[in-house]
Order: C-alpha cells, then structure tokens, then sequence
C-alpha cells in the first residue's frame, strides 16, 4: 500500500559535513528534505537517476566520500555488505534514511537518464502495481534535480529560457499535476525520477509544497504528495 511520496532533490550540499559556509543558505532546504522523508513510513523506495539501471537492496552502504566528506550511510538498520560504490540518489536518499527513520529499510530504483519517458512512465505504474499489491506500508521517495541552468554561475551554464520550463516544473509538483511531469525537456536533471512519478501516482494526491528555489543554479523542489483513495483505482 502506497502512503506516501516525499519529493526532494538529491544535494550532497544538503548534508551538514559536506556544507561548509554554505550551511545557512541550503538550511531551509535541508529542513524540508528531512520533512518530507519523514512523512514515509518504514519501507522505503527510492526512485533516482544513475549510470545503468539497478536494483539497490537495503542491505547496501555508501559514502558521501566522493563528495567532499567520508560521511557514511546506510540502507537499512543493520546492512551486511561492505562499503559500495553508489549513485548519489542512493548515498543522498540513505542520509535522509538514518537522520529521520533510522529504523526504515530502503530500496533504490536506479535508472538511467537517457530512459524515454513513455518507459519511465511504464516504471512508475509497475512499481504502483507492485506496492498496490503488498500489505506492507510503503512510501516512495522521488530524488531528482530540476534545470542546472538557472544562474550565471549554474553547473550546466546559464540558460535563460530554462527557468519557464522550472517554473512550471515547480508548479506541476506543487499541485500535483502528474500529468504535466510526461512532457518535461530532456535537459531536466531529473526528468526519468518525475516521469516515473507520474506513472506512480496517476490518480488524484495531496499535494504540498515545502520549499522551491535555485541555489547554485539548480532547481531544487521539495514536497509531498498523498495519494487519494481515488488513484488506487486509477493505477490500475
């Protein structure tokens, strides 16, 4: 069963270690990552982007090691493999993990950016299907990144009409508009994680919006959606 679906970009930033003086500045987006995570109940499944797509269990550790800090997670309470080397959609989603739900297991559906979205829409309603089918409470966690084009000084350089397209990226997920998602630009950081979404959750939701913006030059979204008792059929 379906609870819950925290939406929240994955920001190696986010994490206290990995900050630096940039700590303050990312505060009120970290505060609604680890909001929204905790909205999830104790099984988790986290939906990301990465170099092939795979499967990551919850006996898995990661580290934020590559990211400026050897901050170690985890994806369960007590894994039982070594030290892997994971995609940041699954080192980010395991931080979320052990800072509100230390006692949550996490899987991570990795797929690839270059996914279509007619695929990545078949995902999400094959991972609905399976989580419909189960009795076990389960939430989802979307980790996914807008445009990194937003500034001058944005990762991807500056791109002056990408902010209408984040602007209307923001406002489908504020509001729930699933449908909207199967239409985003491929140059969307994030586009395989929203469309699997859209996939996941067809029918009605509560949606609510935490916190948006674009510190850095990417556009960072940070939410919630509940599905409705309506999407149950929907999905279907």
């Amino acid at each position: 069963m379906l609870t819950a679906i925290g939406l929240t970009p994955s920001a190696p930033v986010l994490v206290p270690e990995l900050a630096g003086a940039a700590a303050a500045e990312v505060a009120e987006f970290r505060d609604g990552a680890l909001a929204a995570a905790a909205a999830l109940p104790d099984r988790w499944i986290a939906v990301g982007v990465g170099p092939a797509e795979r499967v990551i269990e919850p006996d898995s550790r990661g580290t934020f090691a590559g990211y400026g800090a050897d901050v170690a997670v985890s994806l369960s309470p007590r894994p039982d493999t070594d030290l892997a080397a994971l995609p940041l959609c699954a080192v980010f989603a395991g931080w979320l993990r052990g800072q509100v739900r230390p006692q949550a297991r996490l899987q991570v559906r990795v797929f690839p950016a270059d996914c279509p979205a007619d695929a990545a829409v078949a995902h999400g309603r094959a991972l609905r299907a399976e989580i419909d089918a189960a009795a076990e409470p389960t939430g989802v966690l979307i980790v996914a990144d807008g445009a990194n084009t937003l500034t001058q000084s944005a990762p991807g350089g500056y791109d002056p009409a990408a902010q209408p397209v984040q602007d209307a990226l923001d406002d489908a997920l504020a509001t729930g508009a699933g449908d909207a998602l199967t239409r985003l630009p491929d140059w969307i950081i994030g586009r395989v994680p929203y469309q699997v979404l859209a996939g996941l959750a067809p029918g009605p939701v509560r949606a609510t919006e935490f916190v948006r913006g674009a510190p850095y030059g990417v556009g960072y979204f940070v939410g919630t959606w509940v599905p409705l008792p309506e999407s149950v059929s929907a999905s279907r």
